[in-house]
């Protein structure tokens, strides 16, 4: 997932390809939803090859839920998700919505379950976060953009 990846031109939202960092994110988002649900989990475009998941979090403001895709590993029976952000110097909201309330909704596939959400740490997140680096070299890029230590979430299913 380069800097230069192509968003692609599916169900007629793009008329050109653009790049994934011209595009608006939220609508960016709300097109990756709407395609991981159709398809069943599978998307086009940069997301196409990588282990996503749709994460519904409560918003620690508004109260209101919101869903965001999120590229995932596992570890033993849990699945856990990186907060990112690409490697920009502040944590997602969907990151500071889940500290606030850790009780999400996770959507894999067809799957849909709740979950608990529990901020990895020490050792622990050092582990989960080389192994979806040894995957994802994208990983070793954003640790590198960033003075912050980039949050690991585990998500234990209910």
């Amino acid at each position: 997932m380069g800097p230069r990846a192509h968003a692609g031109t599916r169900a007629g939202h793009l008329s050109e390809p653009d790049t994934v960092e011209s595009m608006d994110p939220l609508q960016f988002n709300k097109d990756l939803i709407d395609e991981y649900r159709s398809n069943g989990g599978k998307t086009s475009g940069p997301f196409a090859d990588a282990p996503l998941l749709l994460l519904t979090t409560t918003g620690r403001k508004s109260g209101a839920q919101r869903t965001s895709p999120v590229v995932f590993g596992r570890d033993g029976d849990d699945l856990f998700v990186i907060a990112s952000k690409a490697g920009a110097d502040t944590d997602p909201e969907w990151f500071l919505n889940l500290v606030a309330n850790p009780l999400v909704t996770v959507e894999l596939g067809t799957q849909s379950f709740e979950a608990n959400a529990v901020v990895a740490e020490g050792e622990e997140r050092d582990r989960l976060y080389a192994a979806q680096a040894a995957v994802m070299e994208g990983f070793k890029e954003y640790e590198a953009k960033t003075s912050r230590v980039i949050p690991v979430v585990r998500l234990v299913k209910r």
